[in-house]
């Protein structure tokens, strides 16, 4: 099966429509087995997905393993690999947070030219590949000025040089990323749950970034899950989604079922309708997963959904 593509920023890196997204790989919430991970990946695959995106902190390098073992028969050319930067793990006992990964490993945060590069080489070994198509460096929220000063330059250096093929930065606000693509050559951005149907603060942004020919990648489309299942149960920016969440969730989905489209193909394609959007990487923890995944983002939505998801208050 082939995907559409589209071009990432402006310096050749052509990316599948869809891409996976591994911070389930890291145990996020709940333990995954290699035999589901494996076969999260061979169906993203068979899908025709060739963009995969990872970060040493999902499960402190659990993730990058687990990716790297799942396409390790699969031809280097004939995929685009982002991973990120940011924190660098180390022997340690810190709380792995939502991460089901007590590996006595900690990750901690440097934003500094020797963490960039020590952290790209970890990523290397753990992925068991000899390069990276993306680096973005990862939730600088508190580390700001940390990354301007050493991230940013060495990911710079590092493209220019040809080692990597696009750099950037991924987080959930657009506030920073803002500022970032206004005062650094970056070529892309991964905005997580900023540009959904139930929470829009990143258009302004995303118009922002069209102008500026920076490509976008929109992790978190389902808000950590709300918009893919049953709302009563589901999270919200890795939160129990609030009532006013969850009420709202099901007035979304009543729009769609008149339209007699599922919610998560109509939550897919909103994002995808902006045009600075180059991809969606969505997080999947199966192989069924991921192919309703596959299967929602190649839906067709009417245009008379489209009006009423627009306009809907």
């Amino acid at each position: 099966m082939t995907l559409p593509t589209a071009p990432l920023g402006g310096r050749g890196v052509t990316v599948t429509r869809l891409g996976l997204g591994t911070a389930p790989f890291g145990n996020m919430f709940a333990e995954l087995t290699e035999a589901d991970a494996d076969a999260t990946v061979a169906a993203a695959w068979d899908a025709g997905v060739r963009l995969f995106d990872t970060a040493p902190f999902y499960g402190h390098g659990l993730a990058e393993e687990r990716l790297g073992r799942a396409l390790r028969a699969r031809p280097r050319d004939g995929y685009v690999l982002s991973s990120k930067v940011g924190r660098v793990l180390e022997p340690g006992d810190a709380d792995p947070g939502i991460f089901r990964v007590p590996r006595g490993v900690s990750p901690r945060f440097d934003y500094s030219r020797d963490g960039v590069l020590r952290s790209i080489d970890a990523s290397l070994a753990r992925l068991g590949v000899d390069r990276l198509d993306i680096v973005l460096v990862h939730d600088p929220d508190d580390h700001e000025q940390e990354a301007l000063a050493g991230a940013f330059p060495t990911l710079v250096g590092l493209r220019d040089e040809g080692v990597v093929r696009a750099v950037g930065a991924g987080m959930n606000q657009h506030e920073m990323l803002g500022r970032f693509v206004a005062q650094v050559d970056v070529d892309c951005v991964l905005l997580a749950g900023r540009y959904t149907l139930l929470d829009r603060s990143g258009a302004a942004f995303l118009d922002e970034c069209a102008a500026r020919g920076v490509g976008v990648l929109i992790g978190g489309v389902f808000n950590s899950g709300v918009l893919a299942g049953d709302a009563s149960r589901a999270t919200f920016d890795y939160e129990p989604a609030a009532a006013a969440v969850v009420e709202r969730t099901a007035r979304l989905r009543a729009v769609c079922d008149r339209h007699d489209v599922a919610l998560p193909a109509a939550a897919l394609d909103f994002a995808l309708r902006h045009p600075a959007v180059s991809a969606v990487v969505v997080g999947a923890r199966s192989g069924a997963e991921m192919a309703a995944d596959a299967a929602w983002a190649q839906a067709t939505v009417p245009d008379a959904l489209r009006t009423d998801l627009d306009a809907f208050g």
